[in-house]
């Protein structure tokens, strides 16, 4: 080997470590300064609220399939692009493509009345209104009961939900009803509860079962009542009906029309559907980057899911996820670009449906999820970070504590630790990386009444955002992602050794297709 090619060589190498140990340096000794940086920015100059109404107002719910997700991911690509980040569109799948129009719902017998309600995902439009009689389903003491009360469904609307006789929440019984009357309320709803679950069971099949079969009994519409327990909040899923319309009303009316079809004054409903039915499109996962300097193949990864449920705007879920590893990458971007590792950003689709996106990645990615050293996810509404568990990894506590401690301590007060706790099998994202044994942390929040009010509701609208706390997140995500991606040390994956009745999570394949749904 020539000697001068051969002191080329390790002068070049030399200069290569020197510039990435430079690299190394100059984040440590200034990452302090770096950081009030970014805490000013999000204090002066967020674009979180900016981001909510570009996400929320102008597109609107995501539903997996839907036009609207297609610009949401179209969004995402074009706002990382405004900011200088490579962003992508990566397609995994299909699923049927269906567009929410205009629902309405009339009362127009015994009087004439306007419905709250809407129709259910999926749901075949009505082409124009039908008008028909509602019917209530009763409780039913034996299968050959519901049997021949199915012969008299034929030309009916049908209410398949159970009445509530009280839509004030529980919270208020027990703050204002006397002990007595608060006794007698919870005994009477469970009874009623365990008599309909009860009813559910005689004939045989789910509920969904049920308006299948009874629209082969010839009922012309299903009426339903997902209530939540809190005032005004219901759930909106999908439809059950493959050709009659479907839709979900507020327990104020439906609590009217069951109380007159079962007093025989035969309510009669109007219903009016006008969504589309697209054929299929194609699913995507939104990935987003941030090229590491000097470990560029050692990833950090954010995640969120980007698809919701229809029913209001998905903004607690998962819309203030979403915005927010967006702004953490803006900030990331414009004031510490040049980390260790290579910061990933992925937005999934069709989470809803069973972490599809994530699961996904995971398998058309398999070298590149051998590069994730921590993966952090945000799922579960608009509330303050207030607990992280270790998942399972051994080690957590020596990275994450370490980390968490750069935190302003006004910020890191409110958060609870678990090491090394146990591995997530499902819920969100993170679970999809902690089958594979990536350790996979969801940023847990305070609550808002995320449960009941809500998630996968029709108040889950723009409104419901607290900017404040979710600008506390923002700096405790992105503080967290800095150190990790600049953390010089090696990164444990190591597990626990769980119970012997306890099993790691095991990797799922995706659905990707709706007909797997």
């Amino acid at each position: 080997m020539n000697k001068n090619y051969l002191k080329s060589s390790i002068l070049l190498s030399f200069s290569v470590c020197s510039l990435m140990v430079s690299a190394q340096n100059n984040f440590q000794q200034n990452k302090q300064a770096i950081y009030n940086e970014i805490i000013t920015e999000v204090e002066n100059n967020s674009q979180l609220e900016n981001l909510a109404f570009e996400l929320l107002d102008e597109i609107g719910p995501r539903l997996v399939g839907s036009p609207e997700m297609q610009q949401a991911h179209n969004w995402v690509v074009d706002t990382y692009k405004k900011w200088n980040i490579s962003a992508e569109n990566v397609a995994y799948g299909e699923w049927k493509s269906w567009q929410r129009g205009t629902t309405q719902i009339e009362m127009t017998h015994p009087r004439i009345k306007s419905i709250d309600g809407m129709q259910l995902a999926w749901n075949s439009n009505t082409k124009k209104a039908i008008e028909a009689e509602v019917v209530a389903m009763p409780i039913f003491q034996s299968k050959a009961e519901f049997e021949t009360w199915t012969n008299s469904v034929k030309g009916k609307i049908v209410l398949i939900s159970q009445y509530q006789k009280s839509g004030r929440p529980e919270n208020q019984w027990k703050e204002h009803a006397t002990e007595e009357d608060f006794t007698s309320f919870k005994k009477e709803k469970n009874d009623d509860l365990a008599a309909w679950n009860n009813s559910i069971k005689t004939t045989g099949k789910t509920t969904r079962e049920i308006v299948e079969y009874l629209e082969t009994k010839g009922a012309v519409g299903f009426v339903q009542s997902f209530y939540t327990g809190t005032m005004g909040s219901n759930r909106i899923f999908y439809s059950f009906s493959k050709t009659t319309p479907m839709v979900d009303v507020s327990l104020e009316d439906y609590g009217l029309l069951h109380r007159l079809a079962v007093n025989g004054k035969a309510p009669k409903l109007k219903i009016n559907t006008q969504s589309k039915n697209l054929g299929t499109a194609k699913t995507f996962n939104t990935i987003a980057t941030i090229p590491g300097k000097t470990k560029p193949n050692e990833y950090v990864m954010l995640s969120a899911h980007l698809d919701s449920w229809d029913g209001a705007q998905g903004a607690t879920d998962n819309g203030t996820g979403t915005i927010l590893m967006m702004e953490v990458a803006r900030l990331i971007q414009k004031y510490a670009p040049n980390n260790d590792r290579t910061i990933v950003i992925g937005h999934w689709g069709s989470e809803e449906q069973g972490l599809n996106g994530s699961r996904a990645y995971i398998m058309d990615n398999p070298t590149e999820v051998q590069k994730i050293k921590v993966f952090f996810n945000q799922d579960s509404g608009t509330g303050r970070i207030n607990y992280v568990g270790g998942q399972g990894f051994t080690q957590s506590y020596n990275y994450l504590g370490t980390w968490l401690q750069n935190v302003p301590e006004n910020n890191r007060k409110h958060i609870k630790t678990d090491y090394p706790g146990m591995p997530q099998g499902g819920g969100t994202d993170n679970a999809s990386f902690v089958a594979v044994g990536v350790p996979a942390f969801n940023l847990g929040t305070q609550n808002w009444d995320y449960g009941q009010y809500t998630w996968h509701t029709n108040r889950d609208t723009y409104d419901k955002i607290v900017f404040e706390e979710l600008e506390l997140n923002v700096i405790i995500t992105t503080i967290l992602t800095l150190e990790a991606a600049n953390d010089p040390n090696e990164i444990s994956n190591e597990k626990r050794v769980l119970p012997t009745t306890t099993e790691w999570p095991t990797v799922k394949e995706p659905k990707r297709n709706s007909k797997d749904y």
